[in-house]
C-alpha cells in the first residue's frame, strides 16, 4: 500500500474512521507516516494532531480507543479509510460520532420501517392503523399472522409466479418485524444471534 504523504505540503493525509460493525463514519483525522506506523504497531489509531503538533493516539486520555480492524487507501493514494472497533464514544464532546450522531446499526429502509411500526404501536389508534390493530389484538394474533404469511410464502415458492412470491415474502417480513417488536426485540437482535453463529 503506497500512500502519497508528499501530496500536501504538511505531509499529512486525511484518515476517515469508520465503525467496522455499523459502517457509520465516526470522525476524520490526519496522519503522517509516523502516525500510520504507530497505528500499525499498536493497533490503536494514532493521528498527527495539528493543534498539539505531535502524535496523538485517540483515547490516550479518555480510554476511548479506536482499535484498528483494517485499512485501505483511496484511488489517488492520498486518503485513508480506517475500519475500527471503537471503545466508548469517539467525539471529545461525548457524542458517538463527530457529527453528533448515534452510532447505531442502520439497515436503511428496514430500520425506517421498524421505526414506523414502533410509532404506530405507541401512538396510532386501531381504527386508523392496521399495525396498531394487530398490537391491540395481542401476541397470539400477531404470531398467527406470521404463521399464515409463512405458509403463503411456501405455497408461492412452489409456483412460478415471482411477483406473488415476492409480495408474500414482503408480507412475511413485515409481520415478522411486528412480532419482534411485540416481543420487545428488533431486527438487530436477530442479526447479533446470526453473527454469533458465524464461523
Amino acid at each position: 500500500m503506497m500512500i502519497n504523504f508528499s501530496k500536501y505540503t504538511d505531509g499529512l493525509v486525511p484518515a476517515i474512521v469508520q465503525d467496522n460493525e455499523t459502517k457509520n463514519v465516526l470522525m476524520l483525522g490526519f496522519m503522517n507516516q509516523e502516525a500510520l506506523e504507530k497505528t500499525f504497531a499498536t493497533n490503536k489509531v494514532t493521528f498527527f494532531s495539528r493543534s498539539k503538533n505531535r502524535l496523538w493516539t485517540k483515547g490516550e486520555e479518555s480510554g476511548n480507543f479506536l482499535n484498528l480492524v483494517s485499512y485501505s487507501v483511496d484511488c489517488d493514494n492520498d486518503t485513508l479509510l480506517l475500519k475500527v472497533n471503537p471503545v466508548g464514544t469517539t467525539c471529545h464532546t461525548g457524542s458517538d460520532t463527530c457529527w453528533n450522531e448515534n452510532n447505531k446499526q442502520d439497515y436503511g429502509f428496514l430500520t425506517k420501517l421498524e421505526n414506523t411500526i414502533k410509532e404506530r404501536k405507541e401512538s396510532a389508534t386501531a381504527e386508523k392503523s392496521y399495525v396498531a390493530s394487530l398490537f391491540e389484538k395481542g401476541i397470539n394474533k400477531i404470531a398467527q399472522k406470521v404463521g399464515e404469511e409463512a405458509v403463503e410464502v411456501v405455497i408461492e415458492a412452489k409456483d412460478n409466479n415471482d411477483d406473488l412470491f415476492l409480495n408474500e415474502s414482503a408480507d412475511l417480513l413485515f409481520h415478522y418485524l411486528i412480532l419482534l417488536q411485540a416481543k420487545g426485540f428488533q431486527l438487530n437482535d436477530v442479526v447479533k444471534v446470526l453473527k454469533n453463529r458465524e464461523k
